[in-house]
Parts: structure tokens; sequence; C-alpha cells
């Protein structure tokens, strides 16, 4: 019996990451091609700056082996870039020609990364930071030079910056914005990454534009030149400004795009034989870049091409941690918030722990995190179950232990109250119908002073912390 036909273009994170969960329900439901652009497997994006620093090497990212194609059938076209597709007839045209005939198809082709359109953005050495080839391109230049400059001071140029100075070289980062990472971070926890990234002697250059890029007298970049006249030396540089879905094949085919490839809640695009996940989508209006989101919509995708779909992607909580070593920083949600809602914060400057949650109507909007991330994960738990947290608001910034602290003199203050209550009954059966004491006012008291107790226990440890509710 013929198979339907499933062509996956795209072999990164988001599109394998659909067919492992679619070989999990229905292995045997399509006859599987994969196209990818790269010469190589699957491999773990995310894992990048590890093998930049030195820490990892190439193989040790990958996450699917030749091997796990051949295990599922799956026929593969390393190499082999897509570059139409024919929807009447219902075949894709790779970039050498041949054709492939699909009745499903899934897009994953990701995002390409901005290049800023200044003067010398062509030059030789002059690279972005998007893949393993980047990757091997900036070990390659470390070993030669000694000079690096990395424009943009979001998540990926700082640890682009990171596995560059850990190769030896002297790296300054250029940043548009007043602080570094200003869409996961607030300026406390960021002025305390740029601080902790000075020690491991990376510059900054902040609130500063890039006018232009110079060339030596062999061709290759030699400076960069900023808007306030200031020129940097500089042998290699790297930009890291941006991403931007890639979405030109799907708008050759006539796919309905804005920003990314418009895709409903079961991920399918305009055209009901083709789907699409990953970094070139756009769900109600959001394109997400980390891993997270795209595995949501790969589970999901997974199940209505196995024919048995009910779920729908709604959207995800976008969370961020920086990878580099020795630096513990978590964000996650709506950390700025609005001025009416409710700011915790709690700030440590000795030991360097800041942590900061953002409430609302009792939930938790966001959370800050630096130096000390150990409740990152229940944190998500809660912003995700979009759960009332009023009873344990003065745990959030301490963490779980200090929420089960809170639990437990709960508890304690209730079986309290049960004994309290029943030495009443006891000595009511004995006085002869005398008056008592109001159960309300003595139950409160007892309620009140327990949990207090642990309060005040609580908020007497953490040393030197600056704590403030806004």
């Amino acid at each position: 019996m013929t198979r339907p036909k499933l062509v996956v273009v795209g072999n990164g994170m988001a599109g394998i990451r659909t067919l492992e969960h679619l070989f999990q329900i229905a292995p045997e439901r399509f006859d599987v091609t994969v196209f990818g652009a790269e010469p190589h497997p699957n491999y773990n994006r995310i894992l990048l700056s590890p093998v930049l620093a030195g820490e990892m090497t190439p193989p040790d990212i990958v996450l699917n082996g030749l091997d796990w194609y051949a295990q599922h059938g799956i026929r593969l076209h390393l190499g082999r870039a897509i570059v139409a597709i024919d929807r009447l007839r219902r075949e894709v045209v790779a970039d050498d020609g041949s054709r492939e005939r699909y009745d499903r198809l899934l897009l994953a082709t990701g995002s390409t990364p901005f290049v800023l359109p200044v003067p010398g953005r062509d030059l030789d050495g002059v690279i972005s930071y998007r893949d393993l080839h980047d990757t091997e391109t900036m070990i390659r230049a470390a070993g030669r030079f000694t000079r690096a400059l990395v424009i943009g001071g979001g998540l990926l140029g700082l640890e682009a910056a990171n596995g560059l100075a850990r190769r030896g070289m002297a790296v300054t980062v250029v940043h548009l914005m007043p602080w570094l990472m200003e869409r996961q971070l607030d300026a406390v926890a960021a002025g305390m990454l740029c601080d902790a990234l000075r020690e491991r002697g990376i510059d900054f250059r902040l609130a500063a534009k890039t006018q232009a890029l110079h060339a030596g007298p062999d061709g290759r970049v030699a400076a960069v030149e900023l808007e306030s006249g200031e020129r940097l030396a500089a042998d290699l540089v790297v930009m890291a400004v941006g991403i931007r879905p890639n979405i030109a094949l799907a708008q050759a085919a006539g796919l309905h795009c804005d920003r990314g490839i418009v895709v409903s809640d079961t991920l399918q695009t305009f055209d009901p034989r083709i789907y699409a996940v990953g970094e070139c989508v756009a769900h109600r209006g959001v394109a997400y870049g980390l891993v997270a989101p795209l595995y949501d919509m790969a589970k999901v995708c997974a199940t209505h091409l196995a024919g048995v779909g009910l779920g729908r992607y709604q959207g995800s909580t976008t969370a961020t941690k920086l990878k580099v070593t020795g630096i513990d920083l978590f964000s996650a949600g709506d950390f700025t918030g609005r001025p009416t809602d409710e700011h915790l914060s709690l700030h440590d400057a000795e030991d360097g722990v800041y942590r900061k949650v953002v409430l609302r109507a009792g939930k938790l909007l966001g959370c800050v995190m630096y130096g000390e991330t150990h409740s990152a994960p229940w944190l998500m738990d809660l912003m995700n179950s979009r759960a009332d947290v009023s009873a344990i608001r003065d745990a959030l910034l301490f963490g779980r232990d200090v929420e089960t602290a809170v639990e437990r003199a709960q508890q304690e203050a209730q079986a309290a109250r049960g004994s309290a209550r029943a030495r009443r009954d006891a000595l009511g059966d004995m006085d002869d119908g005398n008056a008592r004491p109001a159960r309300g006012e003595q139950d409160h008291s007892l309620a009140t002073g327990g949990i207090a107790d642990a309060r005040d226990t609580r908020a007497s440890e953490p040393r030197a912390m600056q704590l403030k509710a806004a």
C-alpha cells in the first residue's frame, strides 16, 4: 500500500522535533523526505555558544545522527535547499532542479540574521552568528586575529562575545540601547550582567550606533566607526542585531505572510495541505525566536499531521537563560508590567543576587532573576498555570522552600485552632453555659501569630538585601 508523502523543508530543531512526535503517534503514516540546506544532520543550535567557547565540539551537539534518519526510513537531502513550491502540482523544487511530490508539506525554514545596512557590511571578516558554519568561522578567526567587535548586546551577541573572549580575543560589544538585553532584563539586572562581563575582559559601548565599517590595506575589515565619531579597531566583526522569519519561499508560493508565515492554532497555513512550525511562523501576530515555543508548536502540529489532532497551539510564555558559564540569569513573561501592577524586588549587591516579580490581579505576570535562579522552574509553572498566588506572595522572591514554610505555618495554625476549639468545647460542657470567648477573635489571633512568626523569621535571614514593593 502506497503511503502519502510528507516533505519537510528544513532540517532544524523545530521540523525534526515534529517528526519525532509524529513517529511516536503514527510511525507508518507517511513516506517522509527531509531537505536541509546545511550539510549537517539536526543539531542543537542553543549549544553553539559552548562550541564557540571551546567547552563542546560540533559532534557533541548533534541531536539526530544519520542512523536516526535511516532507522525511520527518511530520505534525507543534506546541503540541498528548496527554492520553489509548486502548489498546483504539489511539488517542491530543489536548488539542483530536482522535484519532490508531496501530499503534506511542512515548512520549518527558520530565520535569517538581520544585517545592518551600513557601509562596509560586505567586507571580509564581517559575519553574522546563526549556525554551525558561522561558529566555525569565528573559531578560525580567533586563531588568526586578536581583536573582535560584536554589534548587538542581546542574548546571541553576548554569547558570541564571551566565546571569543574565552578564545583569547580582545572583545568590544557595541549596543544601541542604554543597557544590555533590554528585551529580557531590566536596568538593574543588566547592570549586574555588564559588570560581570567586564570582569571577564569584555569592553562595552552602550547607547552607541554603528555608522560604518572600514577596510584595512588587505581589504579585510579593520575598524568600526560609531555615530559619535569614535573608531574601534577590529579584525572580526560579528553582527548579532536580531533575526527575521525566513518567509521568502512561502511568499513566492503565494502563502499568506505577515512578519512570518501565518498559521492557525493547528499550525496550518492558508493552504490546508501545508503546515509550518518554528521561527518562520507568525501565530496570532507573534513570531517566536526561542526553542521552547518551537517545541510546543511541534507537538501540536504532529498530532494534526497524524490525523488525531485535538490540541490547539495557543501561544507560549517565553523564558530566557543566558548560556555563559558562571553567570546565572533568567527572565520570563512580562517583567515590566504597568504602573498599576505590583512590583516586588530583592537586591543583594554584596552577593550579586537580584530578583524581581510582577503581579497583576493576584497572578504572576513575569520575573527577572540574576545570580540565583533555582526557583525559575517553579515560577514558570505558576505563570503557565495562571494560578492565583496571593496566598504565597511573600514566598515568590525567596523560592519554593519558603512557600513550603508558609504552608507549614498555616497548617500548624489550623491545627492549633482545632485544638483550641476542642478545649473550649470540653470546658463548655463543664461551665453550665457560661460565656465563652468569641471564636472568630481567638481564631484570628492564633492564625495570624503562626504565620507572622514564620514571615518574621524568614525576613531576618537574608543579609544586606534590599526588599522593595511598589
